[in-house]
């Protein structure tokens, strides 16, 4: 590992906004599960999540903007994560963190219903048949997001591959999921005045890569059903 990494790592080890647990003490079950909100911020706001989250442009960009939310970012590679801390630790966002773990763990991290919403920004689409499994809206990973839903759950998908969009489009048509917004082309659909701006004015570091490579950038979102509702 190069000397980069390693600093990178002993970066974030000093962030208290950032946990770092280890593959075991995943699999036992975080202690903070089910006390994110109680705990971990402090107070009772909705808790949402960004997957895959990178740098955590998304992260950091909505909690500037929502102080009454808050906003986690997942993510496996810290050299990556320490680059969302350092805005977080500079301007003081105490509605912000992050979790360094799998994200094929998140059962061990989170208890059901408590999350109020998911991102899922820019992952990878995972085409060949036999990686389906791996995408993260397959039917496994949706039903796995809805138990950890509050009812009524809402996801945000924002991607480049016309393929992952289309296909989760369909899984929410076959399962009933409500979409509120879809859009095929965000630079050509949406406006800033429009309520999801956001979803136009921040770009992520892959976005950024893909949009100059001509790539189209889509958004999809959706809600799981309350089935608590009569």
């Amino acid at each position: 590992m190069g000397k980069g990494k390693l600093k990178k790592f002993a970066e974030l080890a000093t962030y208290d906004f950032v946990v770092q647990p280890t593959r075991e003490e995943v699999m036992q079950g975080l202690p903070m599960k089910g006390r994110w909100k109680s705990e971990f911020f402090k107070n009772d706001a909705p808790l949402v999540l960004e997957l895959g989250c990178g740098r955590g442009e998304y992260t950091v960009a909505l909690a500037r903007r929502h102080p009454e939310k808050n906003f986690l970012g997942i993510d496996i590679k810290g050299n990556r994560l320490v680059q969302g801390a350092r805005p977080i630790h500079q301007e003081g966002l105490t509605n912000a963190g992050f979790l360094r773990t799998n994200i094929a763990l998140l059962d061990r991290c989170f208890a059901p219903g408590e999350l109020d919403e998911i991102w899922i920004t820019f992952p990878d689409p995972q085409i060949k048949h036999d990686r389906a499994k791996h995408r993260l809206t397959s039917p496994a990973f949706l039903d796995r997001y809805q138990s950890l839903l509050a009812p009524g759950g809402l996801v945000h998908l924002k991607t480049d591959s016309e393929f992952l969009h289309g296909y989760t489009a369909g899984l929410c048509e076959a399962k009933n999921y409500p979409v509120e917004q879809a859009y095929y082309d965000v630079e050509k659909q949406l406006r800033p005045n429009q309520p999801n701006h956001i979803v136009l004015e921040v770009k992520t570091y892959y976005e950024q890569l893909f949009a100059s490579k001509g790539k189209t950038i889509t958004y999809l979102q959706f809600r799981f059903p309350d089935e608590t509702a009569e």
